[in-house]
Protein backbone atom coordinates (compact mmCIF):
# COMPACT_ATOMS: atom_id res chain seq x y z
CA UNK A 1 0.00 0.00 0.00
CA UNK A 2 1.15 3.44 -1.00
CA UNK A 3 2.34 5.91 1.57
CA UNK A 4 0.63 9.12 1.68
CA UNK A 5 2.94 12.08 1.83
CA UNK A 6 1.96 15.73 3.13
CA UNK A 7 3.35 18.78 2.18
CA UNK A 8 3.44 21.79 3.95
CA UNK A 9 4.47 25.14 3.35
CA UNK A 10 8.19 26.39 4.07
CA UNK A 11 8.18 28.33 7.23
CA UNK A 12 10.41 31.73 5.91
CA UNK A 13 10.15 33.63 9.03
CA UNK A 14 8.77 33.25 11.84
CA UNK A 15 6.80 36.63 12.55
CA UNK A 16 3.20 36.69 11.26
CA UNK A 17 2.63 39.74 9.33
CA UNK A 18 0.21 39.63 6.90
CA UNK A 19 -1.78 41.78 3.90
CA UNK A 20 -4.78 43.74 5.50
CA UNK A 21 -6.71 43.83 1.62
CA UNK A 22 -9.88 41.84 1.22
CA UNK A 23 -9.29 38.75 -0.89
CA UNK A 24 -5.08 38.66 -0.30
CA UNK A 25 -3.72 36.13 1.74
CA UNK A 26 -0.23 36.63 1.50
CA UNK A 27 1.90 36.66 4.80
CA UNK A 28 5.22 37.40 6.26
CA UNK A 29 5.60 33.96 8.01
CA UNK A 30 5.57 32.13 4.27
CA UNK A 31 6.82 34.46 1.88
CA UNK A 32 10.48 36.27 2.17
CA UNK A 33 10.13 38.13 -1.20
CA UNK A 34 7.17 40.48 -0.61
CA UNK A 35 7.08 43.19 2.00
CA UNK A 36 4.51 44.91 4.16
CA UNK A 37 4.67 48.71 4.45
CA UNK A 38 2.21 50.56 7.05
CA UNK A 39 -0.28 53.51 6.49
CA UNK A 40 1.14 57.04 5.54
CA UNK A 41 0.52 59.58 8.90
CA UNK A 42 -1.08 62.21 6.16
CA UNK A 43 -4.51 61.46 7.08
CA UNK A 44 -5.71 62.71 3.15
CA UNK A 45 -3.22 59.83 1.92
CA UNK A 46 -4.44 57.64 4.35
CA UNK A 47 -8.00 58.17 3.51
CA UNK A 48 -7.47 57.77 -0.10
CA UNK A 49 -5.46 54.09 0.69
CA UNK A 50 -8.84 52.82 2.87
CA UNK A 51 -10.68 53.62 -0.31
CA UNK A 52 -8.68 51.93 -2.60
CA UNK A 53 -8.49 48.69 -0.84
CA UNK A 54 -12.37 49.18 -0.27
CA UNK A 55 -12.10 49.10 3.60
CA UNK A 56 -13.96 52.74 4.26
CA UNK A 57 -14.97 52.10 8.15
CA UNK A 58 -11.75 50.40 8.96
CA UNK A 59 -9.86 50.82 11.93
CA UNK A 60 -5.62 51.25 11.39
CA UNK A 61 -3.44 50.61 14.07
CA UNK A 62 0.45 50.31 13.74
CA UNK A 63 0.50 46.73 12.87
CA UNK A 64 -1.92 46.95 9.90
CA UNK A 65 -0.24 46.95 6.92
CA UNK A 66 -0.40 46.35 3.05
CA UNK A 67 1.82 43.83 1.31
CA UNK A 68 3.95 45.02 -2.06
CA UNK A 69 1.41 42.85 -4.23
CA UNK A 70 -1.06 45.74 -4.53
CA UNK A 71 2.07 48.61 -5.68
CA UNK A 72 3.31 49.47 -8.61
CA UNK A 73 7.14 48.50 -9.57
CA UNK A 74 7.80 52.40 -9.93
CA UNK A 75 6.21 53.05 -6.27
CA UNK A 76 9.44 51.85 -5.18
CA UNK A 77 12.57 53.91 -4.50
CA UNK A 78 15.42 52.61 -6.59
CA UNK A 79 19.10 51.94 -5.06
CA UNK A 80 17.30 50.73 -1.45
CA UNK A 81 18.66 48.00 0.34
CA UNK A 82 15.36 47.59 1.39
CA UNK A 83 11.84 48.25 -0.40
CA UNK A 84 10.44 51.53 0.64
CA UNK A 85 7.57 53.63 -0.76
CA UNK A 86 8.14 57.19 -2.71
CA UNK A 87 6.19 59.73 -0.78
CA UNK A 88 2.47 60.02 -2.07
CA UNK A 89 1.88 56.56 -3.27
CA UNK A 90 -0.93 54.45 -3.27
CA UNK A 91 -1.99 50.57 -3.35
CA UNK A 92 -3.49 50.44 -7.04
CA UNK A 93 -3.28 46.15 -8.02
CA UNK A 94 -5.95 44.23 -6.64
CA UNK A 95 -7.44 40.87 -6.87
CA UNK A 96 -10.97 42.56 -8.23
CA UNK A 97 -8.86 44.22 -11.05
CA UNK A 98 -6.72 41.29 -12.04
CA UNK A 99 -3.57 43.21 -10.95
CA UNK A 100 -3.81 45.52 -13.48
CA UNK A 101 -3.51 49.41 -13.54
CA UNK A 102 -7.24 50.91 -14.84
CA UNK A 103 -6.19 53.59 -17.55
CA UNK A 104 -7.15 57.46 -16.26
CA UNK A 105 -10.46 57.80 -16.84
CA UNK A 106 -10.81 60.70 -19.37
CA UNK A 107 -12.56 63.70 -18.70
CA UNK A 108 -16.03 64.75 -20.07
CA UNK A 109 -14.95 67.24 -23.03
CA UNK A 110 -11.94 64.12 -23.90
CA UNK A 111 -14.95 61.83 -23.85
CA UNK A 112 -17.13 64.00 -25.74
CA UNK A 113 -16.98 63.93 -29.58
CA UNK A 114 -16.38 67.63 -31.23
CA UNK A 115 -17.00 68.91 -34.45
CA UNK A 116 -14.03 69.05 -36.97
CA UNK A 117 -13.17 72.96 -36.78
CA UNK A 118 -13.80 74.86 -40.49
CA UNK A 119 -11.35 75.57 -42.34
CA UNK A 120 -11.63 79.80 -43.20
CA UNK A 121 -10.46 79.52 -46.46
CA UNK A 122 -13.42 77.05 -47.96
CA UNK A 123 -15.88 78.99 -49.61
CA UNK A 124 -18.37 75.87 -48.99
CA UNK A 125 -18.00 75.89 -45.39
CA UNK A 126 -18.42 79.68 -45.72
CA UNK A 127 -21.58 79.17 -47.29
CA UNK A 128 -22.80 77.21 -44.71
CA UNK A 129 -22.50 79.30 -41.98
CA UNK A 130 -24.94 82.22 -43.92
CA UNK A 131 -28.30 81.48 -43.13
CA UNK A 132 -30.48 81.95 -45.71
CA UNK A 133 -34.30 81.33 -45.49
CA UNK A 134 -35.12 80.31 -48.38
CA UNK A 135 -31.81 77.55 -48.36
CA UNK A 136 -33.09 76.39 -44.59
CA UNK A 137 -36.77 76.76 -45.47
CA UNK A 138 -37.65 78.62 -41.94
CA UNK A 139 -37.81 81.86 -41.15
CA UNK A 140 -37.02 83.00 -37.40
CA UNK A 141 -38.25 86.06 -37.63
CA UNK A 142 -41.72 85.15 -38.71
CA UNK A 143 -44.71 85.15 -36.52
CA UNK A 144 -46.75 81.74 -35.75
CA UNK A 145 -50.41 81.57 -37.07
CA UNK A 146 -53.28 82.22 -34.57
CA UNK A 147 -54.41 78.84 -35.26
CA UNK A 148 -51.07 77.11 -33.83
CA UNK A 149 -50.96 79.65 -30.72
CA UNK A 150 -54.43 78.65 -30.03
CA UNK A 151 -53.66 75.08 -29.84
CA UNK A 152 -50.46 75.58 -27.90
CA UNK A 153 -52.63 77.46 -25.24
CA UNK A 154 -55.50 74.43 -25.63
CA UNK A 155 -53.03 71.58 -24.32
CA UNK A 156 -51.40 74.13 -21.77
CA UNK A 157 -54.99 74.37 -20.24
CA UNK A 158 -55.17 70.72 -20.26
CA UNK A 159 -51.98 70.03 -19.03
CA UNK A 160 -52.93 72.49 -16.10
CA UNK A 161 -56.49 70.53 -15.23
CA UNK A 162 -54.72 66.96 -15.54
CA UNK A 163 -51.62 68.68 -12.76
CA UNK A 164 -54.67 70.17 -10.33
CA UNK A 165 -56.72 66.85 -10.80
CA UNK A 166 -53.21 64.47 -9.89
CA UNK A 167 -52.20 67.19 -7.09
CA UNK A 168 -55.85 66.35 -5.51
CA UNK A 169 -55.74 62.94 -5.95
CA UNK A 170 -52.62 63.23 -4.25
CA UNK A 171 -54.20 65.37 -1.27
CA UNK A 172 -56.94 62.58 -0.96
CA UNK A 173 -54.59 59.30 -0.56
CA UNK A 174 -52.24 61.17 1.66
CA UNK A 175 -54.99 61.80 3.66
CA UNK A 176 -56.54 58.32 3.50
CA UNK A 177 -53.43 57.19 4.53
CA UNK A 178 -52.79 59.21 7.31
CA UNK A 179 -54.21 58.40 10.31
CA UNK A 180 -56.10 61.40 11.72
CA UNK A 181 -59.51 63.40 12.92
CA UNK A 182 -59.82 64.79 9.18
CA UNK A 183 -60.24 61.12 7.60
CA UNK A 184 -63.29 60.26 9.54
CA UNK A 185 -64.85 63.86 9.42
CA UNK A 186 -67.36 62.77 6.77
CA UNK A 187 -68.52 59.53 9.21
CA UNK A 188 -70.38 60.46 12.09
CA UNK A 189 -70.54 56.83 12.63
CA UNK A 190 -66.71 56.51 12.87
CA UNK A 191 -66.84 59.72 15.06
CA UNK A 192 -69.08 58.09 17.57
CA UNK A 193 -66.96 54.75 17.52
CA UNK A 194 -63.66 56.68 17.97
CA UNK A 195 -64.21 59.31 20.67
CA UNK A 196 -68.07 58.83 22.00
CA UNK A 197 -69.30 61.87 20.45
CA UNK A 198 -72.37 61.81 18.96
CA UNK A 199 -71.78 63.79 15.61
CA UNK A 200 -68.32 65.40 14.25
CA UNK A 201 -70.66 68.24 14.77
CA UNK A 202 -70.54 67.74 18.71
CA UNK A 203 -67.06 66.92 18.68
CA UNK A 204 -66.05 70.04 16.52
CA UNK A 205 -67.96 72.26 18.82
CA UNK A 206 -66.52 71.24 21.71
CA UNK A 207 -63.36 71.85 20.46
CA UNK A 208 -64.15 75.31 19.53
CA UNK A 209 -64.31 75.73 23.34
CA UNK A 210 -61.22 74.48 24.46
CA UNK A 211 -59.14 75.38 21.37
CA UNK A 212 -58.14 78.79 23.04
CA UNK A 213 -56.84 77.22 26.53
CA UNK A 214 -54.24 74.89 23.92
CA UNK A 215 -52.02 77.80 23.66
CA UNK A 216 -51.07 77.93 27.33
CA UNK A 217 -51.14 74.10 27.60
CA UNK A 218 -48.08 72.43 29.63
CA UNK A 219 -46.80 69.57 27.72
CA UNK A 220 -45.11 66.80 29.57
CA UNK A 221 -41.32 66.67 27.70
CA UNK A 222 -39.11 63.28 27.49
CA UNK A 223 -37.13 64.76 30.31
CA UNK A 224 -40.31 64.28 32.40
CA UNK A 225 -41.17 67.49 33.96
CA UNK A 226 -43.87 70.07 32.60
CA UNK A 227 -42.43 72.80 30.02
CA UNK A 228 -44.37 75.82 28.62
CA UNK A 229 -46.20 75.93 25.45
CA UNK A 230 -43.94 76.82 22.34
CA UNK A 231 -42.41 73.27 22.04
CA UNK A 232 -42.65 71.77 18.66
CA UNK A 233 -46.10 69.08 18.49
CA UNK A 234 -45.20 65.23 16.80
CA UNK A 235 -48.90 65.66 15.73
CA UNK A 236 -51.18 68.96 15.37
CA UNK A 237 -53.06 69.90 18.41
CA UNK A 238 -56.24 68.42 17.08
CA UNK A 239 -55.08 65.21 16.22
CA UNK A 240 -53.31 64.93 19.86
CA UNK A 241 -56.81 65.32 21.28
CA UNK A 242 -58.50 62.92 18.93
CA UNK A 243 -55.13 60.10 19.70
CA UNK A 244 -56.27 60.53 23.54
CA UNK A 245 -60.21 60.69 22.72
CA UNK A 246 -59.10 56.86 20.84
CA UNK A 247 -57.34 55.90 24.07
CA UNK A 248 -60.28 56.71 26.50
CA UNK A 249 -63.04 55.09 24.17
CA UNK A 250 -61.15 52.19 22.94
CA UNK A 251 -58.57 51.43 25.41
CA UNK A 252 -55.83 50.94 22.73
CA UNK A 253 -52.40 49.93 24.03
CA UNK A 254 -49.94 52.74 23.61
CA UNK A 255 -47.70 51.06 20.99
CA UNK A 256 -51.20 50.07 18.89
CA UNK A 257 -51.87 54.03 19.09
CA UNK A 258 -47.69 54.75 17.89
CA UNK A 259 -48.66 52.53 15.02
CA UNK A 260 -51.54 54.15 13.42
CA UNK A 261 -50.46 57.67 14.09
CA UNK A 262 -47.01 57.13 13.20
CA UNK A 263 -45.57 58.30 16.12
CA UNK A 264 -42.95 56.83 19.02
CA UNK A 265 -44.52 54.85 21.80
CA UNK A 266 -43.21 57.14 24.68
CA UNK A 267 -44.53 60.09 22.17
CA UNK A 268 -47.92 58.46 22.80
CA UNK A 269 -47.29 58.27 26.77
CA UNK A 270 -46.42 62.05 26.89
CA UNK A 271 -49.26 63.09 24.86
CA UNK A 272 -51.77 61.04 26.72
CA UNK A 273 -50.19 62.67 30.19
CA UNK A 274 -50.22 66.10 29.19
CA UNK A 275 -53.55 65.83 27.57
CA UNK A 276 -55.50 64.03 30.95
CA UNK A 277 -53.90 66.90 33.23
CA UNK A 278 -54.98 69.54 30.99
CA UNK A 279 -58.62 68.28 29.82
CA UNK A 280 -58.78 67.68 33.79
CA UNK A 281 -57.77 71.40 34.73
CA UNK A 282 -59.92 72.75 31.92
CA UNK A 283 -62.69 70.90 32.63
CA UNK A 284 -62.72 70.73 36.15
CA UNK A 285 -62.82 74.70 36.42
CA UNK A 286 -66.20 74.73 35.10
CA UNK A 287 -68.46 74.18 38.49
CA UNK A 288 -70.83 71.42 37.95
CA UNK A 289 -72.82 71.46 40.98
CA UNK A 290 -76.29 73.30 39.85
CA UNK A 291 -78.12 75.85 41.97
CA UNK A 292 -81.20 74.32 43.25
CA UNK A 293 -83.22 76.31 41.52
CA UNK A 294 -81.63 75.80 38.08
CA UNK A 295 -82.00 71.95 39.02
CA UNK A 296 -85.66 72.63 39.81
CA UNK A 297 -85.91 74.26 36.62
CA UNK A 298 -85.26 71.52 34.63
CA UNK A 299 -86.69 69.33 36.26
CA UNK A 300 -88.78 66.24 34.50
CA UNK A 301 -92.07 65.70 35.26
CA UNK A 302 -91.11 61.99 35.91
CA UNK A 303 -89.47 63.22 39.54
CA UNK A 304 -92.89 65.61 40.37
CA UNK A 305 -93.49 62.94 43.55
CA UNK A 306 -89.48 64.48 44.20
CA UNK A 307 -89.77 67.68 43.37
CA UNK A 308 -86.59 68.85 46.11
CA UNK A 309 -84.16 66.30 44.60
CA UNK A 310 -80.92 67.95 44.13
CA UNK A 311 -78.83 64.69 42.76
CA UNK A 312 -78.96 60.66 42.61
CA UNK A 313 -75.40 59.44 43.92
CA UNK A 314 -74.55 55.88 43.36
CA UNK A 315 -70.96 54.62 43.28
CA UNK A 316 -68.72 52.57 40.81
CA UNK A 317 -65.66 50.53 40.76
CA UNK A 318 -62.91 50.25 38.23
CA UNK A 319 -60.38 47.21 38.32
CA UNK A 320 -56.76 47.59 38.85
CA UNK A 321 -53.85 45.23 38.25
CA UNK A 322 -53.09 43.12 41.32
CA UNK A 323 -49.94 44.89 43.46
CA UNK A 324 -47.10 42.69 44.24
CA UNK A 325 -46.89 43.99 48.00
CA UNK A 326 -49.59 42.05 50.55
CA UNK A 327 -50.22 45.34 51.95
CA UNK A 328 -51.34 46.82 49.05
CA UNK A 329 -53.37 44.48 48.17
CA UNK A 330 -54.92 44.48 51.16
CA UNK A 331 -55.80 48.10 50.49
CA UNK A 332 -57.21 47.91 47.15
CA UNK A 333 -59.14 44.87 47.31
CA UNK A 334 -62.92 45.12 47.24
CA UNK A 335 -64.95 42.34 48.46
CA UNK A 336 -67.69 43.38 46.73
CA UNK A 337 -65.87 43.12 43.90
CA UNK A 338 -63.59 39.86 44.16
CA UNK A 339 -60.73 41.90 42.50
CA UNK A 340 -58.32 44.64 43.40
CA UNK A 341 -60.54 47.90 42.87
CA UNK A 342 -60.55 51.99 42.15
CA UNK A 343 -64.06 53.31 43.70
CA UNK A 344 -65.55 56.39 43.56
CA UNK A 345 -68.79 58.07 43.78
CA UNK A 346 -70.49 60.10 40.66
CA UNK A 347 -73.66 62.36 41.34
CA UNK A 348 -76.67 63.21 38.44
CA UNK A 349 -79.13 65.70 38.49
CA UNK A 350 -82.55 64.56 37.69
CA UNK A 351 -82.55 66.07 34.21
CA UNK A 352 -79.16 63.50 34.05
CA UNK A 353 -75.97 65.95 33.81
CA UNK A 354 -73.22 64.69 35.57
CA UNK A 355 -73.01 67.40 38.66
CA UNK A 356 -70.44 65.66 41.02
CA UNK A 357 -67.72 63.24 40.78
CA UNK A 358 -65.36 62.27 43.61
CA UNK A 359 -61.63 61.23 43.45
CA UNK A 360 -60.64 57.17 43.03
CA UNK A 361 -60.57 55.87 46.35
CA UNK A 362 -58.76 52.09 47.51
CA UNK A 363 -61.50 50.00 46.90
CA UNK A 364 -61.45 48.70 50.26
CA UNK A 365 -62.99 51.32 51.21
CA UNK A 366 -66.10 51.54 53.19
CA UNK A 367 -69.12 53.37 51.26
CA UNK A 368 -70.06 55.51 54.48
CA UNK A 369 -66.11 56.63 54.52
CA UNK A 370 -65.94 57.31 50.65
CA UNK A 371 -69.01 59.41 50.89
CA UNK A 372 -67.35 61.13 54.18
CA UNK A 373 -64.24 61.66 52.82
CA UNK A 374 -66.10 62.72 49.19
CA UNK A 375 -66.77 66.11 50.21
CA UNK A 376 -70.78 66.21 48.82
CA UNK A 377 -71.58 66.64 52.10
CA UNK A 378 -70.72 70.36 51.91
CA UNK A 379 -72.72 70.96 49.41
CA UNK A 380 -76.05 70.18 50.76
CA UNK A 381 -78.29 72.00 52.58
CA UNK A 382 -81.50 71.45 54.75
CA UNK A 383 -83.96 72.57 51.38
CA UNK A 384 -82.80 69.51 49.15
CA UNK A 385 -82.49 66.10 49.24
CA UNK A 386 -80.89 62.96 47.32
CA UNK A 387 -81.71 59.77 46.10
CA UNK A 388 -79.73 57.03 46.89
CA UNK A 389 -79.68 52.87 47.07
CA UNK A 390 -80.97 50.77 49.89
CA UNK A 391 -76.42 50.43 50.46
CA UNK A 392 -76.52 54.19 51.27
CA UNK A 393 -76.43 54.43 55.30
CA UNK A 394 -75.53 57.79 55.73
CA UNK A 395 -78.81 59.59 57.65
CA UNK A 396 -76.10 60.87 60.29
CA UNK A 397 -73.62 62.52 58.13
CA UNK A 398 -76.33 64.73 55.62
CA UNK A 399 -78.06 67.44 56.62
CA UNK A 400 -80.95 67.55 54.31
CA UNK A 401 -83.44 64.64 53.13
CA UNK A 402 -82.83 61.14 51.52
CA UNK A 403 -85.31 59.35 49.11
CA UNK A 404 -84.36 55.81 49.32
CA UNK A 405 -86.03 52.32 48.72
CA UNK A 406 -87.34 51.15 51.80
CA UNK A 407 -86.23 48.33 53.61
CA UNK A 408 -87.47 44.98 54.42
CA UNK A 409 -87.47 44.63 58.50
CA UNK A 410 -88.05 42.23 61.13
CA UNK A 411 -89.80 39.81 57.80
CA UNK A 412 -92.97 41.96 57.50
CA UNK A 413 -94.29 42.00 54.53
CA UNK A 414 -94.27 45.79 53.02
CA UNK A 415 -97.01 48.31 52.89
CA UNK A 416 -98.73 49.03 49.49
CA UNK A 417 -97.57 52.73 50.06
CA UNK A 418 -93.88 51.11 50.77
CA UNK A 419 -94.28 48.91 47.97
CA UNK A 420 -94.94 52.38 45.67
CA UNK A 421 -92.21 54.04 47.11
CA UNK A 422 -89.85 51.56 46.28
CA UNK A 423 -90.94 51.20 42.85
CA UNK A 424 -91.10 54.92 42.00
CA UNK A 425 -87.71 55.70 43.95
CA UNK A 426 -86.07 52.33 41.73
CA UNK A 427 -87.80 53.49 38.70
CA UNK A 428 -85.55 56.90 39.15
CA UNK A 429 -82.65 55.80 40.57
CA UNK A 430 -81.47 53.47 37.64
CA UNK A 431 -80.72 56.47 35.47
CA UNK A 432 -77.98 57.12 37.31
CA UNK A 433 -76.85 53.35 36.72
CA UNK A 434 -76.96 54.09 33.02
CA UNK A 435 -75.37 57.40 32.97
CA UNK A 436 -72.19 55.31 34.95
CA UNK A 437 -72.77 52.67 32.46
CA UNK A 438 -71.98 55.63 29.71
CA UNK A 439 -68.84 56.36 31.27
CA UNK A 440 -67.72 52.87 30.98
CA UNK A 441 -68.42 52.93 27.27
CA UNK A 442 -65.40 54.44 27.71
CA UNK A 443 -63.38 50.94 26.69
CA UNK A 444 -60.45 51.75 28.89
CA UNK A 445 -61.73 50.84 32.02
CA UNK A 446 -63.31 47.81 30.93
CA UNK A 447 -59.63 46.54 31.42
CA UNK A 448 -57.51 45.80 34.52
CA UNK A 449 -56.11 49.32 35.02
CA UNK A 450 -52.18 48.79 34.87
CA UNK A 451 -50.51 50.18 38.29
CA UNK A 452 -47.91 52.05 35.61
CA UNK A 453 -50.79 54.58 34.57
CA UNK A 454 -52.21 54.83 38.44
CA UNK A 455 -50.63 58.31 38.92
CA UNK A 456 -53.06 59.45 36.09
CA UNK A 457 -56.02 57.02 36.06
CA UNK A 458 -57.66 59.39 38.60
CA UNK A 459 -57.24 62.27 36.22
CA UNK A 460 -58.50 60.14 33.43
CA UNK A 461 -61.55 58.75 35.17
CA UNK A 462 -62.48 62.39 35.91
CA UNK A 463 -62.38 64.10 32.71
CA UNK A 464 -64.35 60.72 30.92
CA UNK A 465 -67.20 61.45 33.20
CA UNK A 466 -66.72 65.35 32.45
CA UNK A 467 -67.18 64.65 28.75
CA UNK A 468 -70.35 62.46 29.25
CA UNK A 469 -71.88 65.95 29.41
CA UNK A 470 -70.60 66.94 26.15
CA UNK A 471 -70.84 63.55 24.26
CA UNK A 472 -74.27 62.32 24.00
CA UNK A 473 -77.82 63.35 24.42
CA UNK A 474 -80.45 63.23 27.36
CA UNK A 475 -80.50 59.52 28.98
CA UNK A 476 -84.50 59.58 28.48
CA UNK A 477 -85.67 61.68 24.68
CA UNK A 478 -88.34 63.62 26.82
CA UNK A 479 -86.01 65.13 28.68
CA UNK A 480 -83.77 67.90 27.97
CA UNK A 481 -80.92 69.67 29.24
Amino acid sequence: MEKKVFRYQKLMRPRSEHCCVPLCVVSARYNSTVSFHSFPVEEDLRKKWLVQIRRDDFQVNKNTKVCSVHFRSDDFMEGARLKRLKKGVFPTLFEWNHYQEQPPRLSVWERRERPLTPDPDSDAEQEDMDFDVESTGHDYCSVPEAAAVDMVLHENEELKREIEDVRKQLEQTKMMHRFGLSRFAGSDEDIRFYTRFATYNHLMAFWELIEPATHRMIRVTNSKVFKEPGNTRALPAIDEFFLFLMHLALGLKQKDLGHRFQVHQTTVSRIITTWANFLYFVLGSVCIWMPKEKVRAHLPEEFHQFRDTQVILDYTEIRCQTPSSLLLQSEVFSNYKSHCTFKALVGMAPHDAITFVSALYAGSISDRELFKQSGIINLLTPDMAIMVDKGFLIDSLVPCKIHRPVFLTNGKQMSADEVTHTQSVARLRVHVERLIRRVKEHKLFDTIIPLSISGSINQLFTVACLLVNYQCGPLVKTWSH
